[in-house]
């Protein structure tokens, strides 16, 4: 009688540098308890000139899949043999799933966590109800105007501190995309119904968001990516203009769902429980 081969433990983990802030090992590693899965989701800190050989040792050590945050996200888009429309539109990836085939699947679920974030927390929320101002072009930002762009936002206007960034965005994403001069960001809010901030201003230890807000329409919805602090400057004057407001917590949540299920096989619930469980960590 054969004793059968022991199953192997799936991995999981993100890829970044710098990476020990991450929050997404609290979060996976609560989600791998709470639906008693057998696996481990671990921080890996990879520099870029190390990227290459390390997405092709990881499968050879067990891992499914990772995530992938700054300064990666481009640089995978190059790396990978399949690349979902969606991460090449964008131009970036956070997901990977290294498929039994021995391909590398690129996939970015940014865009899918701004939104589910902001359905969850703002129901009421209506994408063609007006347009969308945006204040930064990175990466992120290019997420967030796919996002909102393929949910039905009439007009995306954009402000980032270096204009050629914003006229890029223009450039890939077509005539629905407006690029505003960041001196001219206060106007931007005007009838705007979706307000976000992409930037890092207002994070902890970095500088303070210092555009006016004074034209925020009351019945807009204002979201900032930022979720340390939870409350940023930024979310605090939308507040106090009557906006409803959304932290950037969810966002992380909600982009790491398609993921820990494709790894995993569990789709996990995004709840009180779950943000508490990595707010705490």
């Amino acid at each position: 009688m054969t004793t059968p081969a022991p199953t192997r433990i799936p991995l999981a983990g993100v890829i970044g540098s710098p990476i020990a802030h991450s929050r997404s090992p609290a979060l996976h590693g609560f989600w791998l308890r709470r639906y008693g899965i057998a696996g481990h989701y671990i921080p890996m800190e990879v520099s870029q000139a190390d990227l290459a050989e390390a997405l092709r040792m990881l499968p050879r050590l067990g891992f499914v899949g990772c995530n992938v945050t700054i300064p990666h996200k481009e640089a995978i888009i190059g790396l990978a043999d399949i690349v979902t429309d969606r991460a090449a539109v964008i131009g970036a990836a956070n997901t990977l799933i290294f498929r039994k085939d021995g391909k590398l699947h690129a996939d970015n679920t940014d865009g899918l966590g701004f939104l589910n974030n902001l359905r969850q927390e703002a129901p009421h929320w209506v994408p063609s109800s007006g347009p969308a101002a945006v204040f930064g072009a990175g990466g992120a930002a290019r997420g967030v105007v796919w996002a909102l762009l393929d949910a039905g936002v009439p007009e995306v206007r954009i402000a980032n501190r270096t204009r050629p960034r914003a006229e890029s965005l223009r450039a890939d994403f077509g005539a629905r995309v407006q690029v505003v001069d960041w001196t001219q960001g206060a106007s931007m809010v005007e009838g705007a119904m979706t307000v976000v901030n992409t930037t890092s201003l207002g994070m902890v230890g970095k500088s303070e968001f210092r555009i006016p807000l004074d034209a925020l329409d009351p019945r807009a919805v204002v979201t900032d990516i930022v979720y340390t602090p939870l409350e940023t400057p930024f979310l605090r004057a939308a507040k106090e203009a009557g906006c409803t407001t959304v932290d950037g917590l969810g966002m992380l949540l909600h982009q790491a769902v398609p993921g820990f299920e494709r790894w995993f096989g569990v789709r996990p619930v995004v709840d009180a429980e779950t943000r508490a469980a990595v707010l705490a960590a």
